[in-house]
């Protein structure tokens, strides 16, 4: 056996390993001697395994809480066939660790401040100053929560500063359409791409770490749709904007989802909102089919994916 620091994806059965983790989930159980015993499911960003403190008193079961990072030391062993760990020691990381956080959770290929400038270079050249003067009020309110916000509990960029990306390639991919589609009012598009999911962070209840814990009551009553659009009622109001452009910027998030089985009343009715549809799903999509592909080798089918209608994505030789 030996001590090393490993990834989850490199243990070999019967090594002791240590090394950081963060605590995915953490149940207390009682095992067949009577005793108390946490269950944990640990993770980095190359997996996750099961993994048992034996014996464990009052006090760790206080102590270790989900979504904490813990530094630990533990045997690999095996049930049914499966690996999993029995932790030796365990204990909260401690600031002179220095651990990054990107090595325990899936995290956008940029950093947050890189993509939040980059967004507002978008907003700083739209040429309506009222749509602008809109659009800058609220994204800049939510500047803090989206250095970290996923876009989604489970499916597409849910991972962390996963709504910046998921903003910013939109926006990219909005620039090329309008330049093919020279009639599209760029301002009203870029908006729209900006403000769809803002209120998913109203929606949704996430820790720094970019995992969503789950929804909130409001969220869960409403929906971001309902709270985009409320949103945007009460800053325009603020700010004095003409109703035209409240109306049609809410009618963009309003129809974004396009079914109402999805959460849209209406589908869209101006060139715009139907673009931004699109958008939405191509970046949701391609994203889906990027991460679920990573993993397979060229040839093999990926698993099912609920998000794709319960499709297999083939990976190419190509």
């Amino acid at each position: 056996m030996s001590l090393e620091f490993k990834n989850i994806n490199e243990f070999q059965l019967n090594e002791v390993i240590t090394g950081f983790y963060l605590i995915k989930s953490v149940d207390v159980k009682t095992g067949s001697n009577g005793k108390k015993y946490m269950d944990f499911v640990l993770g980095d960003k190359t997996g996750e395994i099961n993994a048992k403190l034996w014996d464990a008193d009052e006090e760790k079961q206080e102590l270790f809480k989900a979504q904490m990072l813990v530094k630990v030391k533990a045997l690999v062993n095996s049930w049914q066939n499966v690996l999993q760990l029995k932790i030796e020691k365990i204990r909260q990381v401690e600031a002179r660790d220095d651990v990054n956080i990107e090595d325990f959770v899936p995290c956008a290929p940029y950093e947050p401040e890189f993509m939040y400038n980059e967004i507002l270079k978008y907003i700083n050249n739209m040429a309506n100053p009222q749509i602008k003067a809109l659009v800058l009020k609220l994204f800049e309110s939510y500047k803090d929560k989206l250095m970290y916000y996923p876009a989604a509990k489970k499916n597409h960029h849910s991972i962390r500063t996963g709504l910046l990306y998921h903003i910013m390639t939109m926006l990219s991919l909005g620039k090329k359409i309008c330049e093919i589609y020279a009639f599209l009012n760029s301002d009203l598009l870029y908006a729209g791409i900006i403000l769809h999911d803002l209120a998913k962070m109203e929606e949704m209840d996430s820790s720094d770490l970019g995992i969503v814990n789950d929804y909130t009551v409001e969220g869960t009553l409403l929906g971001h749709i309902t709270q985009g659009i409320k949103n945007v009622e009460m800053v325009a109001r603020e700010l004095n904007i003409d109703k035209e452009i409240v109306m049609l910027v809410q009618h963009m998030i309003l129809s974004h989802h396009y079914e109402p089985e999805y959460g849209s009343p209406v589908k869209p009715m101006i060139p715009e909102a139907e673009i931004l549809h699109h958008i939405d799903i191509i970046d949701a999509r391609m994203f889906d089919m990027k991460k679920i592909t990573e993993d397979i080798e060229p040839g093999d089918f990926s698993e099912r994916l609920w998000s794709l209608e319960n499709r297999r994505i083939y990976k190419p030789y190509l």
